[in-house]
């Protein structure tokens, strides 16, 4: 059915040579890996932005109730729990969220456990803080990953494994995470004394209703820490605002000590406007990206039935990144990555550097208008099809 936008998702702008990570490429590459939309962002947002640049000054700053309850009214108006504000604190990204409590509830030498494949910079924010990774690998059925609770409870039970970083939705695989699985993995926690620290940055785009971890029953999250932000939702990421989210105030107080400690809690001067226009304005623009996200996986769904049969791509229920299983092509994805890339310019992402079965997975994004996703299908068979002679020789 055909939907009546009221925003553009159809056109794009050109961000090559703008300082943009994903768009520094060759004139003849096509990006499609890192996680950042090539959407023009909600237009409440860009007016917000004009407002605070016409104030002229730009001092010091500090989130306020306006911030706070922005965030609150969110999670109320989008998932049906609203957090408390005296639970938040306002940090400067996830990932430096992630790396400071990291430093700050665990001690050297010890053990974090992460569910590969995941996010790959969990592994950075553990391994060069001087703390070890322990994985609790997903199970994949050829169809969809699950949780392994017996090897979950066997590994948290490690007394050298204190904190356990959860993916909620999970990227790469697009799982989101069911009340009664997180009910699970936090009782399991707080069996094994393990703080739980939830990475809930692609949970509105999500295709089911997704549970925020802090909207668990009391006594599941005393031991939480819950890391949320508008950087992938409305693709705001180089605005640098986050926000964390610690129902129990002994362990709030001592992720404070640690954002505050590193200066990751002073926000610079577009934080609070961009969250604050974001989270009051930008539901329907939202729900309009979401449409569009679908729409894009349904055509990357029939191309790969039609013309690359080979590939499947795993059932998704949130964010706008594929997992698709190339293992059929080849199991070294990193391998077969490099190869697309220089035979046909389209840039993905490979699944080796997210551990677990990964070297069989390609990662795609296709948060970008259907014309973009069409020029990268197109490419994606030609690749492969140049893939299978070599092979083939």
């Amino acid at each position: 059915m055909e939907v009546d936008y009221m925003y553009d998702f159809e056109n794009s702008i050109d961000r090559r040579k703008t300082d943009s990570i994903k768009w520094d490429v060759k004139d003849n590459e096509l990006p499609m890996w890192v996680a950042d939309m090539d959407f023009k962002t909600a237009p409440e947002i860009v007016e917000a932005i004009h407002e605070k640049a016409d104030q002229k000054i730009f001092g010091y700053e500090e989130a306020g109730k306006a911030y706070f309850n922005a965030v609150a009214g969110w999670y109320e108006k989008e998932h049906d729990f609203r957090p408390q504000t005296d639970w938040m604190m306002f940090v400067t990204g996830v990932v430096p969220a992630i790396s400071s409590i990291v430093r700050r509830v665990t001690s050297i030498g010890d053990n974090v456990l992460v569910q590969a494949p995941v996010y790959n910079i969990f592994y950075n924010s553990i391994v060069n803080n001087g703390r070890h990774v322990v994985s609790s690998d997903l199970v994949f059925d050829n169809l969809a990953y699950q949780i392994d609770f017996k090897d979950l409870d066997e590994k948290l039970s490690d007394p050298l494994t204190t904190l356990m970083i959860l993916c909620n939705p999970h990227n790469p695989v697009g799982k989101v995470w069911s009340r009664e699985e997180l009910t699970k993995i936090a009782e399991l926690c707080n069996k094994h004394h393990v703080k739980l620290l939830s990475d809930e940055i692609h949970g509105d785009i999500t295709f089911k209703p997704y549970t925020p971890a802090f909207s668990l029953d009391k006594d599941l999250v005393q031991n939480l820490m819950v890391c949320v932000s508008p950087s992938k939702t409305f693709n705001v990421a180089a605005i640098h605002a986050a926000t964390i989210i610690v129902p129990n105030e002994n362990l709030r107080e001592q992720v404070s000590r640690g954002i505050n400690s590193e200066e990751l809690a002073e926000p610079n001067s577009f934080a609070m406007p961009v969250t604050i226009a974001a989270y009051e304005k930008g539901h329907e623009w939202v729900s309009e990206l979401k449409q569009q996200i679908l729409k894009n996986k349904q055509l990357v769904q029939e191309f790969l039935a039609k013309e690359l049969p080979e590939v499947k791509l795993v059932p998704s229920e949130a964010t706008y990144l594929l997992w698709m299983d190339t293992g059929a092509i080849s199991d070294d994805s990193k391998e077969l990555a490099g190869f697309i890339r220089s035979k046909t310019g389209l840039y993905l992402s490979s699944g080796d550097v997210y551990g677990g079965n990964g070297y069989d997975f390609l990662r795609m994004n296709i948060a970008c208008p259907i014309s973009t996703v069409k020029d990268g299908l197109n490419r994606l068979k030609q690749g492969i099809d140049m893939k299978k002679e070599s092979s083939a020789k």
